[in-house]
């Protein structure tokens, strides 16, 4: 039996999965991490703790699957994107913590960079790569003599797994730097010179399935390879086997990542959706088209740390099911702004319809429902921009995704059956896939097919007619989340 191990870096905590060949979880440990918020807008993550909680949990997993280092084929990498980490070269040590992606401290010159005829956006890594260089001493003529490194998380942990040995991103992650030309097949040296960044600092670009290079066994236990590389999303979206055009799925992680298979030729759209690379394998890259619904997972930990509604968010589901209706609360999750199509960082979020009959049933319902109606606002969008039509199932992972209430209702708001696979972690199983495809545990996309599992699938009980009134209802609200109120 062969052994994948996949580590899946996310916003808020790290994780360690090991599949066997027949993608059957055979061990896993997680740890949280803990994100530090200096000011309003700012997100940052100490790079170190991401590396120290990446062996831990590593170890962890080898014991719960009862396996040993040596006993492991190959390790993937799927990440939380565009979170920036720059680093010595000479002796590995971090110049600023982590900036994550959730990191706004940039907005307004995202809008001066715009304003020059470069594409960005707050989210992605140039305008804050570029914050770290004039913010570090002779940071610019630093990174020009080689002597600092820039990297997304994969190529953070890439370079920490092999001691250095490998500086390395691959094409999903690249494509969501802001720093990536993909007509040029790689990073875009206007980009590059309007924010000062020296290509000299860049990580090589890869496909996202091959051997990059290998664990030191005093960090890892063992040699092995360090076989396949993809964001998180794009990952997620292999790891639910949308291969082929037109393929959607959606991840419910701290938010809600939609995602749709284009082809090979990327699609542009106006309303907030972004075009990415979602990997290249075997010669070609696919391409993606991107929405979010920026608070989902979040605003259920919210239910529970803020609130106090909920002493776990697994019982979220549960609650909402006590009550037959939301006996009309409605709520708009945006506790980080409105994603796609409106892009509003400043949105707020809301919750209405509130009488002295109102529970905290009737509250939790409305926030799952909310969550749902935004992942039909950002599907939509993504269906209409790139001209596809809306796919025979839709496939979700994360972990929200276990949640029956929110799939049921999710189901019944758009539509379309909805199905679960058996391993909601789509982002590991997709970066154990690519690791294993590199090194021979599997041999094909058809042997890939042949060793995913599906879970459960939930279908429609709305008509037509209810699920757009009630959805036209609840888009009513979303001007008071954008409604600014000094």
């Amino acid at each position: 039996m062969s052994f994948v191990l996949a580590i899946d870096e996310g916003t808020t905590g790290v994780r360690a999965l090991i599949f066997d060949e027949t993608s059957v979880l055979r061990g896993a440990a997680y740890q949280e991490l803990t994100p530090s918020y200096p000011r309003a807008g700012w997100v940052e993550v100490d790079p170190e703790g991401i590396w120290e909680a990446t062996r831990a949990v590593c170890a962890r997993s080898l014991q719960a699957a009862r396996i040993a280092a040596h006993d492991v084929h190959a390790i993937g990498l799927a990440n939380q994107r565009s979170t920036v980490v720059v680093w010595e070269r000479a002796s590995g040590r971090p110049v600023w913590p982590a900036i994550v992606w959730q990191d706004v401290r940039t907005v307004d010159r995202v809008a001066e960079v715009l304003a020059q005829g470069i594409y960005t956006n707050a989210m992605a890594s140039a305008t804050k790569l570029e914050w770290v260089l004039r913010r570090i001493d002779n940071g610019v003529q630093r990174a020009e003599r080689g002597e600092l490194c820039f990297g997304t998380i994969d190529s953070w942990l890439a370079w920490k797994l092999t001691g250095g040995a490998i500086h390395v991103t691959d094409y999903s992650n690249a494509s969501a730097t802001g720093l990536y030309d993909p007509m040029q097949n790689g990073w875009d040296p206007q980009i590059l010179a309007a924010l000062a960044i020296p290509a000299a600092m860049l990580p090589a670009i890869c496909w996202s399935s091959e051997i990059y290079g290998h664990t030191m066994p005093e960090t890892f236990g063992a040699r092995v390879p360090v076989a396949g590389i993809a964001g998180d999303q794009q990952a997620a979206m292999f790891g639910e086997l949308g291969i082929e055009k037109g393929a959607v799925k959606i991840t419910y992680g701290t938010s809600a990542m939609i995602d749709v298979n284009v082809g090979e030729f990327p699609v542009l759209s106006t309303r907030g959706a972004y075009p990415l690379i979602l990997w290249g394998l075997g010669g070609q890259r696919s391409y993606c088209l991107e929405g979010t619904a920026v608070t989902a997972g979040a605003a259920v930990q919210w239910l529970r740390d803020g609130l106090g509604v909920l002493q776990s968010v697994e019982d979220s589901g549960r609650l909402a099911e006590q009550v037959a209706s939301s006996e009309g609360v409605w709520a708009v999750p945006a506790f980080q702004g409105l994603g796609t199509p409106y892009m509003d960082p400043m949105a707020r979020a809301v919750i209405g319809g509130l009488s002295r009959a109102s529970t905290r049933a009737h509250v939790v319902r409305a926030v799952l429902e909310g969550i749902a109606y935004r992942s039909r606002e950002v599907l939509e969008t993504l269906l209409e921009d790139s001209s596809t039509p809306p796919p025979a199932r839709l496939r979700v992972d994360g972990g929200a995704a276990t949640n029956d209430f929110l799939l049921q209702h999710l189901s019944d708001v758009v539509g379309l059956p909805v199905e679960r696979p058996h391993s909601v972690q789509a982002s590991a199983l997709g970066a154990a896939y690519l690791a294993g495809l590199a090194t021979g545990v599997w041999t094909s996309i058809d042997a890939l097919k042949t060793a995913w599992r599906s879970g459960r699938v939930f279908t429609p009980r709305w008509s037509g007619d209810q699920r757009d009134a009630s959805f036209h209802n609840w888009r009513k609200a979303i001007a008071a989340a954008r409604e600014r109120i000094s």
